[in-house]
């Protein structure tokens, strides 16, 4: 346990050690922060009925900066090690491919939920200059937080399966942008399908209906166990790809 710790805080302090990862920080405010800019003009002008959450965690804003940031924090983790040589000292050092793979995944949450944590001003803001008879219901808020955390848990898990397949960094982040793109637009069958059954089984995979009833504060099981089952299951094929490297 406390390898996978020292490797856990190394992973991290890579992260905050890195440019790209502080743009990506930035971007993903800027982004984020003129969704929440355009959701105050709207209220500013007394429109009624307008869905808080929705407006910051179910729109275009929020897809384009996730899809986008996921690869550029995953395509690092493994090609990185592998271009500079460093991963054989890694694989030899007296500590399991599990430990590995787990320390640079949740480095890599970890990092994840930091960029999202200055967002949370936003709700302060809104509780704030709300009126007192109608604050924002704490919920949605809540249910929708939990939604952005388990959707970008299981598209990290997939970025470091990329990042494991290849020692360029370019290419692991074009892979991955490419399956969390066929997985997201995927979904969008659902709403174009007329069979039934073919509708129910897009529904299941797709992201955007997800995260429109987290938004909402209904919290479904469907959807938490695909996206936790889902991350284990690209954590599981990860660790067999590192492991595979040895036979070689």
């Amino acid at each position: 346990m406390s390898a996978f710790f020292t490797l856990w805080r190394r992973e991290l302090a890579a992260y905050f050690l890195s440019p790209i990862a502080y743009v990506m920080m930035m971007f993903f405010l800027v982004i984020m922060g003129f969704s929440f800019w355009l959701l105050a003009n709207v209220l500013a002008q007394g429109v009624e009925g307008v869905p808080l959450m929705r407006e910051l965690f179910d729109s275009f804003f929020f897809w384009i900066t996730t899809l986008t940031l996921v690869p550029v924090l995953t395509m690092r983790l493994f090609a990185e090690e592998k271009r500079s040589g460093t991963i054989e000292m890694l694989m030899t050092a007296p500590v399991s491919d599990t430990a590995v793979v787990l320390a640079k995944y949740f480095g890599a949450v970890a990092f994840y939920v930091a960029i999202w944590a200055p967002t949370v001003l936003y709700v302060l803001i809104l509780r704030w200059f709300s009126p007192m008879s109608a604050p924002p219901d704490l919920g949605p808020i809540a249910s929708s937080y939990f939604g952005a955390l388990l959707i970008g848990s299981f598209y990290l898990a997939i970025g470091l399966f990329c990042s494991a397949m290849t020692r360029n960094q370019i290419v692991a982040a074009i892979v991955c942008f490419a399956l969390l793109s066929v997985l997201f637009f995927g979904g969008f069958i659902a709403f174009i399908s007329r069979v039934d059954t073919v509708r129910e089984v897009a529904n299941y995979f797709c992201s955007l209906a997800h995260m429109r009833e987290f938004a909402r504060g209904a919290v479904d099981t469907r959807p938490v166990v695909f996206y936790l089952s889902g991350a284990a299951l690209m954590l599981f094929a990860t660790v067999k790809l590192v492991e595979a490297r040895k036979w070689k």
